[in-house]
C-alpha cells in the first residue's frame, strides 16, 4: 500500500516547501497546492488522504474554501490559521474542519495530527468492513459498509470522517449517557484544552444534520455529564 498522499494547500511557499520535505521524510507523499484552483484539481484526479488547509490561502476566503471542500468531499481537514482564538476555532470546526492548528506550527505535530486523522478514517472503514450491517432509527438508515446514512425519505446525508465516527459510537451505544471525556475517547477527538468545545461542536453538527428532515435528532444533552442517544436502533 502507497503512503497516504497529503495536500498542502498553504500560502507561503517556502513554508509549503518546508512541510513537503519533512512529511516526505516522514513516510507521506506530499502535493503542495497554491490555489483553490489546485486544491479543486487534485481532489478531482488524486486519491488525496488528507488536506492541509491555510486560511489565509490567496483567492476565495479561507474559511468558505474549507465549507466548499467539505461539501465536494469527505477528506479530512486540518485547517491552520494565524488566529487562534476559540472563536475561530468553533468556526472552522462548524465549517467542517476535522482539526484546527494555529500558526505559527511545527512540522511534527502537524505529521502526528495527520496521522491522527487518517487512523480515524482506517478505523472507521475497518469496522464498517467487519460488520457489513446496517443500522436503523426512526426510518434514517446507516450502512457501514458503504458508510452512507439515508433519512427516512431515502435520500443520502453527507457526513464528513468525524461526523461518521459520532454517529457510529452513538449506535453502539445507544440510550446509554456516554461522558464527554468518553465520547472524546471513542470518537477519536483529541485531548486539548479545547476538546470539550470541540466534541460539543461536533454533536452539534451532527444534530443540524440529522434533524434536517424536520424532526429532532435523537441525541439528547445530560447536562454536567454528557450525550445519549435516545433512539431505539435496530441492526441488520
Amino acid at each position: 500500500m502507497s503512503p497516504p498522499l497529503i495536500l498542502i494547500a498553504e500560502t507561503h511557499q517556502d513554508l509549503r516547501q518546508k512541510i513537503r520535505e519533512y512529511l516526505e521524510q516522514s513516510g507521506f507523499r506530499a502535493l503542495p497546492a497554491a490555489s483553490a484552483h489546485d486544491i479543486y484539481s487534485a481532489l478531482t484526479t488524486t486519491p488525496v488522504g488528507a488536506l492541509v488547509l491555510d486560511a489565509a490561502l490567496r483567492g476565495p476566503d479561507g474559511l468558505d474554501l474549507c465549507r466548499d471542500v467539505r461539501e465536494r468531499s469527505d477528506v479530512p481537514i486540518i485547517l491552520v490559521a494565524a488566529n487562534s482564538s476559540e472563536v475561530d476555532r468553533v468556526v472552522g470546526l462548524e465549517l467542517g474542519a476535522d482539526d484546527y492548528m494555529a500558526k505559527p506550527y511545527s512540522a511534527r505535530e502537524l505529521a502526528a495530527r495527520l496521522r491522527a486523522v487518517l487512523r480515524r478514517g482506517r478505523g472507521e472503514r475497518a469496522l464498517g468492513l467487519r460488520r457489513q450491517t446496517e443500522a436503523i432509527f426512526e426510518g434514517w438508515v446507516v450502512d457501514f459498509a458503504r458508510r452512507e446514512v439515508s433519512d427516512p425519505t431515502g435520500k443520502q446525508i453527507d457526513l464528513t470522517a468525524a461526523e461518521f465516527s459520532l454517529l457510529s459510537v452513538f449506535l453502539d451505544h445507544a440510550q446509554t449517557v456516554i461522558a464527554r471525556t468518553r465520547l472524546m475517547e471513542l470518537a477519536g477527538v483529541r485531548d486539548t484544552p479545547s476538546s470539550d468545545r470541540s466534541i460539543d461542536v461536533l454533536v452539534s453538527r451532527l444534530r443540524r444534520k440529522l434533524g434536517e428532515g424536520g424532526r429532532p435528532a435523537p441525541i439528547v444533552t445530560v447536562r454536567g455529564v454528557g450525550y445519549m442517544f435516545s433512539a431505539v436502533v435496530d441492526r441488520r
